[in-house]
């Protein structure tokens, strides 16, 4: 059966399903869900906990086993299924609907799942975790642009804050979809929000306050042509242990913006319009530094840094040689419109 994450929290205060399937891509929201099962199943005593990584050569007959043998340490259980490429093959469709049909006494299975497209949401094994009787199936969907803001929002009044409008957009621009960045920027503005109100100074002073390296102040250094300061920030974040995808997703989204900008500039678009229609549009303040970036590369100079950033996420992920830390360390200083002997 299908289960709104809506109404998951509502659910969780009854009696719980044998089998809980969350679906999606949104990582954030997804992780959330299955903490409130884990939350829920503890409070109902589940104390012993049991999980299975579906990876190459996975076997099967664990989930068939895990089901059918009895806990060794408490009378109530949860057994965590992980598939993270969505495809268990011919044995793993067949051991789940096996187990469907026969959950486990004193157990739930909770199965994580990426977002199903729609040709897998056809095959037998699927049908029978979204329409089973025995389980309940949360899909997690993503939060587009347009309803960023008002996640935003819902998120601040769940941690007691309120905010105006500047301080919802400041934040919507700087996070741009990324759920997790925006609720670590909430969890930092609890600490500075002067009786639980949001302005647009707070949000701009938690930027500043977060750490003493901040991946955004690095990007402005970037965009003020600044590279010793960007050189010092880059090995800071490094130190503080910020991970290079979460500073290249950062790099990688600037330098998209600028080369959409510039490429609507060189199709005579005039600036301020092509601001306004930038994704997210640019701010006020932000016109002048971001006007000055411009000049430094034509629109397939910014394309050009665009595959610089892929060649670095190819790095990070071991599909290409070299460092990806001297990567960033390059596309920065090219951002910056300087080269620096590193």
């Amino acid at each position: 059966m299908k289960l709104s994450p809506a109404q998951l929290a509502k659910h969780l205060q009854g009696p719980l399903a044998p089998v809980y399937i969350v679906s999606g891509d949104e990582h954030l929201l997804c992780q959330e869900a299955s903490d409130a099962i884990r939350k829920a199943c503890r409070d109902l005593g589940f104390s012993e906990r049991q999980v299975l990584n579906v990876e190459t050569g996975f076997d099967w007959g664990q989930l068939i086993e895990a089901g059918a043998s009895l806990s060794l340490f408490a009378e109530k259980r949860l057994i965590e299924l992980r598939i993270p490429n969505g495809k268990p093959g011919d044995k793993g469709a067949a051991a789940l609907i096996e187990y469907l049909a026969r959950p486990a006494e004193d157990t739930v299975l909770l199965v994580s799942l990426p977002k199903l497209d729609g040709s897998t949401q056809k095959t037998k094994w699927a049908k029978a975790l979204i329409d089973g009787k025995q389980s309940q199936f949360i899909q997690i969907w993503p939060i587009d642009v347009a309803q960023l803001p008002q996640w935003i929002r819902q998120r601040l009044a769940q941690a007691g804050l309120a905010a105006d409008q500047d301080a919802v957009d400041l934040i919507t621009a700087r996070v741009e979809g990324n759920l997790l960045a925006a609720a670590q920027e909430i969890e930092k503005l609890k600490l500075l929000a002067d009786g639980g109100q949001v302005t647009l100074d707070t949000v701009q002073a938690a930027v500043a306050d977060s750490a003493r390296y901040d991946v955004f102040g690095l990007i402005d250094a970037a965009l003020l042509g600044q590279p010793e300061h960007v050189l010092r920030m880059l090995t800071g974040l490094r130190a503080e242990g910020v991970e290079a995808p979460v500073i290249l997703w950062a790099v990688a989204r600037e330098i998209r913006q600028l080369a959409n900008i510039a490429q609507q500039y060189g199709q005579g678009v005039p600036l301020d319009r092509a601001f306004s229609q930038a994704r997210p549009p640019v701010w006020d303040k932000r016109k002048p530094i971001v006007g000055k970036a411009l000049q430094r590369h034509d629109a397939a100079g910014w394309q050009r840094l665009l595959g610089e950033a892929q060649r670095i996420d190819a790095q990070i992920k071991g599909q290409a040689e070299g460092d990806p830390w001297v990567g960033l360390a390059q596309v920065c200083l090219q951002l910056c419109g300087k080269r620096i002997a590193l």
